[in-house]
């Protein structure tokens, strides 16, 4: 399918939308329902891209930021796979491979993140020169350009789709020899855990080392749902917290915590 010029400009004022808010979180622009819905809106593409937005959702909600483990990049995988099921022409029956592409797609968006985020490191000493010199507007500056940054990590790699066939984008990814996706699966499991590590060691305590043991066993149970696991950590949230109620009001509202007892004496 060939788009026109309004319609490539639209698509990449998308993808440069999510992008930064990738970073930003105002107003959700890089989630895959919504990324997908407005690329097919702006396309003529809009029953087909709502049904791959919805499903990369449903994927992209187990894809969180722990400790240092970085999530796989959603804004990326979104913006991407609508564009090939654009192009494609295939409409709902394309859905089931722009989801396939999309998955190592959001994989490979974290070396975009990691040489976006390097390029920042500098930018961020230039604005402690700046602010020595108290130059907020110079701060300011910088913030912009290191936002825009985030955007051009999506609006770039989506410019170089729509050019590309994507025959061409799909071949090259299976090209991918197996010592390098097997490589990449592993080192990402390993900062995952390290990340997982580095939120327990700065949450742990007496109190919640118990539901971080329900956690880890509940999650190891294959029939359970993410909806089943929800609803038991919400469950167990509830209990935490009205035994919470109870044991501060058995204390006399002693909760151990100074500040705590201050405000509660207000």
């Amino acid at each position: 399918m060939d788009l026109s010029i309004i319609s490539i400009i639209l698509v990449i004022f998308v993808a440069f939308l999510a992008g930064m808010e990738g970073i930003l979180d105002q107003f959700q622009f890089h989630q895959p329902l919504v990324a997908c819905t407005l690329i097919g809106l702006v396309t003529g593409n809009l029953t087909a891209c709502v049904i791959l937005g919805g499903t990369l959702q449903m994927i992209a909600l187990g894809w969180a930021n722990i400790g240092a483990a970085v999530a796989p990049d959603a804004a990326l995988a979104s913006v991407a796979s609508a564009i090939i099921l654009v192009l494609s022409g295939q409409g709902v029956a394309g859905v089931s491979t722009a989801i396939a592409v999309a998955i190592p797609l959001a994989v490979a968006g974290l070396f975009l993140t990691m040489i976006v985020r390097t390029i920042a490191v500098p930018l961020v000493h230039m604005m402690d020169s700046a602010a020595e010199h108290g130059s907020i507007r110079k701060i300011e500056l910088l913030q912009i350009l290191a936002i825009c940054l985030q955007g051009l990590r999506i609006a770039i790699p989506a410019t170089a789709l729509i050019f590309i066939p994507a025959e061409a984008v799909q071949a090259a990814l299976n090209s991918m020899p197996e010592w390098l996706t097997t490589g990449m699966a592993i080192g990402g499991g390993m900062v995952v855990a390290v990340g997982y590590a580095m939120v327990i060691n700065m949450m742990a305590n007496r109190e919640v080392w118990p539901f971080f043991i329900i956690g880890f066993v509940v999650a190891a149970i294959s029939q359970l749902t993410l909806i089943a696991l929800g609803a038991l950590g919400i469950a167990l949230a509830l209990i935490y917290l009205n035994l919470s109620e109870r044991g501060n009001s058995s204390n006399g509202g002693n909760t151990g915590d100074p500040l705590d007892d201050i405000l509660n004496d207000y």
